[in-house]
C-alpha cells in the first residue's frame, strides 16, 4: 500500500497546476475582439463546456484515481482501443499547441530585446526550438521539482500580470479615459451576422480545456477523492475571472481592428504603462509573462506523456517508447514529443504572418483535443450504467439525469467548436479557404487514424507487466 510520504501534491499545488494549464494570458486577445459581448460568450462556454468538464472530470477522477487519467476512464467504459485513442488525442493536440504557446513566449520576449523581432519568423522558430528542448530536458528531473516550478511560475507569471492588467483596466475606466469598445446594453448582445467573426470563439474552448490533465497525478495527490473536486472548482473560478476581466481590459485600450492575437496582451500593457508614465515596467511585465507561459508549457509537457506511457501496461506502445529513467520519467516519449514539436514549428515559415500560423495551429490543437472530450463525456455516461458499484466520493448532481444532461451539453458544445474551426477568421490572412479547410480536415483525420492503427498492429510482447 502506498504511504502518505509518497503523496507529494497538495490541494493548493494541484489547483495551481490546473490554473497554469488553463489560465494563459495569451488567450485574452482572442476574446478581446468581441468587446463587451465577450461576457456572454464566456457565460455560454462556461455553462455548456467548462461546467460539464469540471463536474465530469471530478466524478471520474474520484471514482478512478489512478495513473492514466482519461485513458483509464475511457478504457473502463468503452474498451482499450478507445481509451488509447482518448489519451492519444489528449497528447497529440500538444504537437500543434506547443508551437502556439512558445510563439507567444517568443513575441513577448521581443519586448525585452527589440519589438521588431515580434514579427521575425526566424526569431520565433529559434525561441520555440531552444525553449521547448530546454523544458523537455528539465522534466527529466521528475514530477516533484517540475510541479513546484509550475506552481511558482503561474503565480508570478500569470496571476500577478493578470491581476495587474485587470487593475489597470479598472483604473482606466474609472478615471474617464476614452474606451475603444462600446459599453452599452446593445454591445452586450453578440452579433451573429458573420460566422467568420465568431471563429475565435473556438479558441475559448481550448482555453478552458485541461481540467482532466492533472488526473494523471492521482497517485501523487494527498487524499485524491476529497481534493480533486476542491482543486478543480478553485482553479475553474480563478481562470474564468482572469479571462473575463483581462480580455475586457485589452478591449478598453485597443480598437478591435488593431487587436493582434499574438501581441495583443503586450500591446495593451504598453498602452496602459505609457499613459501612466510607467513604461520602464514593460520589460518587467514581459519577463513575468514569459515565466508564466513557461510554467504553462511545463505543466503540459509531462502530464499527457505520463498518461500515454501508462498505456504500455496493455501493450499500446512499442517497447522503445516505454523506457523510463530512475525518476520514472518516460524519457524517450519526451524526446519523441520534442522532435514532433520541432517539425510542426516550421509551419510559421509558410504562413503569410506569424498570427496566421498562430491561429491555424490553435484550430488544429482545439479540434483534436475536443475529440478526446467527446470520448470522455460518452465514457462518463456509460460508466454510470456499467460500473454503478464503483464508489465515487463526488458525483455529478441530479443522479442519472444529471450525467446525461451535462454529458450531452459537453458533447454538443465540442462538436460545435470542431465545426466552427473550419471557418477561416475574417480578420486573418490564412490563404485559400479550401486549402485552409483541407489542411484542418487532413490533420484531424491523421491524428485520429494513427492511434487506431497503433492499436490494430500492437504485439503481445509490447505489454509492460511492471505497469499493471
Amino acid at each position: 500500500m502506498e504511504t502518505q510520504s509518497k503523496r507529494v501534491l497538495s490541494v493548493f499545488v494541484l489547483a495551481m497546476l490546473n490554473v497554469s494549464i488553463m489560465a494563459s494570458l495569451r488567450n485574452l486577445p482572442l476574446i478581446a475582439e468581441f468587446g463587451l459581448s465577450a461576457l456572454v460568450f464566456f457565460f455560454l462556454v462556461a455553462l455548456f463546456f467548462l461546467v460539464p468538464c469540471a463536474l465530469t472530470s471530478a466524478e471520474l477522477a474520484t471514482g478512478w484515481p489512478k495513473a492514466g487519467g482519461v485513458y483509464a476512464w475511457v478504457r473502463e467504459a468503452l474498451g482499450d482501443r478507445w481509451g488509447f485513442m482518448a489519451i492519444w488525442m489528449q497528447w497529440i493536440h500538444n504537437v500543434a499547441w506547443y508551437p502556439v504557446i512558445m510563439s507567444f513566449i517568443a513575441v513577448t520576449s521581443a519586448y525585452l530585446l527589440s519589438t521588431e523581432l515580434a514579427s521575425n519568423r526566424g526569431f520565433v522558430i529559434s525561441v520555440i526550438l531552444v525553449g521547448f528542448w530546454g523544458m523537455t530536458l528539465f522534466n527529466y528531473l521528475g514530477i516533484k521539482i517540475s510541479s513546484w516550478f509550475s506552481t511558482i511560475g503561474v503565480i508570478v507569471g500569470t496571476l500577478l500580470p493578470g491581476a495587474f492588467i485587470i487593475s489597470l483596466g479598472l483604473t482606466w475606466i474609472s478615471t474617464g479615459r476614452p474606451i475603444q469598445t462600446e459599453i452599452s446594453l446593445d454591445a452586450l448582445i453578440p452579433s451573429f451576422q458573420s460566422i467568420g467573426n465568431l471563429v475565435f470563439l473556438a479558441g475559448l474552448f481550448l482555453a478552458f480545456s485541461g481540467l482532466e490533465v492533472t488526473a494523471t497525478y492521482a497517485k501523487n495527490v494527498q487524499h485524491p477523492q476529497k481534493n480533486f473536486p476542491k482543486a478543480i472548482t478553485l482553479s475553474a473560478v480563478i481562470t474564468l475571472a482572469l479571462f473575463m476581466l483581462g480580455s475586457l481590459a485589452i478591449a478598453f485600450v485597443i480598437p478591435k481592428a488593431e487587436i493582434n492575437i499574438v501581441e495583443g496582451v503586450m500591446a495593451a500593457f504598453k498602452t496602459f504603462l505609457n499613459h501612466y508614465h510607467l513604461l520602464w515596467a514593460l520589460p518587467v511585465v514581459a519577463f513575468l509573462m514569459i515565466v508564466g507561459a513557461i510554467a504553462e508549457v511545463n505543466s503540459w509537457i509531462i502530464g499527457p506523456v505520463r498518461g500515454l506511457h501508462a498505456t504500455s501496461a496493455h501493450g499500446n506502445l512499442p517497447p522503445f517508447f516505454q523506457k523510463t529513467n530512475r525518476r520514472n520519467v518516460p524519457t524517450r516519449l519526451l524526446l519523441f514529443q520534442a522532435l514532433l514539436v520541432s517539425c510542426t514549428a516550421f509551419i510559421f515559415l509558410y504562413m503569410p504572418r506569424v498570427s496566421s500560423g498562430f491561429w491555424i495551429l490553435t484550430a488544429m490543437s482545439a479540434q483534436s483535443y475536443l475529440v478526446m472530450y467527446i470520448l470522455m463525456f460518452i465514457a462518463a455516461i456509460k460508466l454510470r450504467y456499467s460500473k454503478p458499484h464503483i464508489e465515487r466520493p463526488y458525483r455529478v448532481p441530479f443522479k442519472k439525469c444529471g450525467i446525461w444532461l451535462f454529458g450531452c451539453m459537453g458533447i454538443a458544445s465540442s462538436l460545435f467548436a470542431i465545426a466552427l474551426c473550419f471557418v477561416p477568421p475574417e480578420s486573418l490572412r490564412v490563404g485559400n479557404v479550401f486549402t485552409y479547410a483541407l489542411l484542418l480536415a487532413g490533420g484531424l483525420f491523421v491524428m485520429c487514424a494513427i492511434p487506431l492503427c497503433f492499436h490494430a498492429f500492437r504485439k503481445n510482447h509490447w505489454i509492460n507487466k511492471h505497469l499493471e
